[in-house]
């Protein structure tokens, strides 16, 4: 099989990312001669090696769009500074990507660059829009809530030198995320840290 032809296969899967054995499950091939032909699609151009066992089938894929991929089986979104960043809300351009995930925390490097992934319990994930084919986003106020939330329960404080809430911030919708906190002194230390935030951030 030209490599033109199993990209055009790979490309009927509407995927934006694919594993090597997942390729190696739609082409029926081992997966010895399936990293092969997706070394071929990279070589010509197609395709693009993420890290070990995984390749975007765009060469100039968005890297927020692989998150969901590197923790699988389990849901991740971009928040934090990365989120806050692309919300406009701060200036600095982080130089990780930052994940909430169900998957355990950990850093991941990949050619798109390293991807640092946190640990949210169930009841405060969420919060997020977008699509696999886009990339999944969390929202200014939730982006807001996952910092102060994390730092909080790692014993440390959020710090913003410059943060501006973009037009149409709900600061309600941030702070009924603190309900879903299963802990009485995280939950009341997580809403006074919000309150202080919110109070002194800039607003467009």
């Amino acid at each position: 099989m030209r490599a033109v032809d199993a990209y055009g296969d790979l490309m009927r899967m509407n995927r934006p990312v694919i594993s090597t054995r997942e390729a190696a499950t739609r082409w029926r091939a081992e997966e010895g001669t399936s990293r092969r032909r997706l070394r071929a699609m990279a070589d010509a151009g197609l395709a693009r090696q993420l890290r070990r066992g995984l390749w975007a089938l765009k060469a100039d894929v968005d890297p927020f769009v692989l998150p969901p991929f590197l923790t699988a089986p389990y849901p991740a979104y971009v928040s934090f500074t990365s989120a806050l960043h692309r919300h406009g809300a701060i200036e600095q351009i982080p130089r990780q990507v930052s994940v909430a995930s169900l998957s355990r925390s950990r850093r991941i490097a990949t050619t798109l660059g390293t991807y640092v992934v946190h640990h949210l319990a169930p009841e405060v994930f969420g919060g997020f829009a977008g699509s696999g084919e886009a990339g999944y986003l969390a929202t200014p106020e939730k982006a807001i809530f996952d910092s102060v939330y994390v730092r909080a329960a790692a014993g440390s404080a959020a710090y913003f030198p410059e943060l501006t809430l973009p037009a149409g911030f709900d600061d309600d919708e941030t702070m009924s995320w603190c309900e879903r906190i299963a802990g009485r002194r995280l939950r009341t230390l997580v809403s006074r840290r919000l309150h202080e935030l919110l109070a002194r951030a800039g607003r467009e």
